[in-house]
C-alpha cells in the first residue's frame, strides 16, 4: 500500500494516479487530518506493508527502519514530489513492496540515500 503523507499536494496525488500508481493520502483516505510524526509510525504498523511517501525530512532516521514498512522521504519541491514518487517505486532497487520494506529513504535529484534493517552504513543510490 502506498501511502501519500498529507503535506503531498493534491495536484500531485492526482498525478499520481493518472499515472495509474495506486495511493491512499492521510487525513483523506486513512488516519486522520492533522496526525504528528509520533503517531504515523505506529499508525503504518497497523497497515499491510506500507510504503509512506512524505516531504517531511525530519523521518529521515535510522533508527525508524523496520521490517514491516518503508518510508520515502521526498527531498525535492512540493510541485516535483509526484514525479520522483514514481520514480522511486519504480527504482530497480524498489520496484517491489519486499524490496522497500525495512528501508528508510531520502530520494533526492542526485540518486537515493537510505539505511536498512540492520545496516551498519548508509547507502547511496544512482537513478539508473
Amino acid at each position: 500500500m502506498n501511502v501519500l503523507d498529507e503535506n503531498i499536494l493534491e495536484s500531485q496525488r492526482q498525478l499520481l494516479r493518472n499515472w495509474g500508481v495506486s495511493v491512499r493520502q492521510i487525513g483523506l483516505e486513512l488516519g486522520r487530518k492533522g496526525m504528528a510524526d509520533e503517531e504515523i509510525i505506529p499508525f503504518l504498523l497497523t497497515l499491510p506493508q506500507p510504503t509512506l511517501l512524505t516531504r517531511d525530512l525530519g523521518l529521515y532516521d535510522r533508527t525508524l527502519c523496520h521490517p514491516r514498512y518503508c518510508l520515502a522521504i521526498l527531498a525535492v519541491r512540493q510541485q516535483e514530489a509526484g514525479y520522483f514518487a514514481r520514480a522511486f517505486l519504480r527504482h530497480p532497487a524498489f520496484s517491489t513492496r519486499a524490496m522497500r520494506m525495512g528501508a528508510v529513504v531520502r530520494v533526492m535529484h542526485t540518486g537515493l540515500v537510505l539505511w536498512r534493517v540492520h545496516a551498519e552504513r548508509e547507502l547511496h543510490l544512482g537513478w539508473s
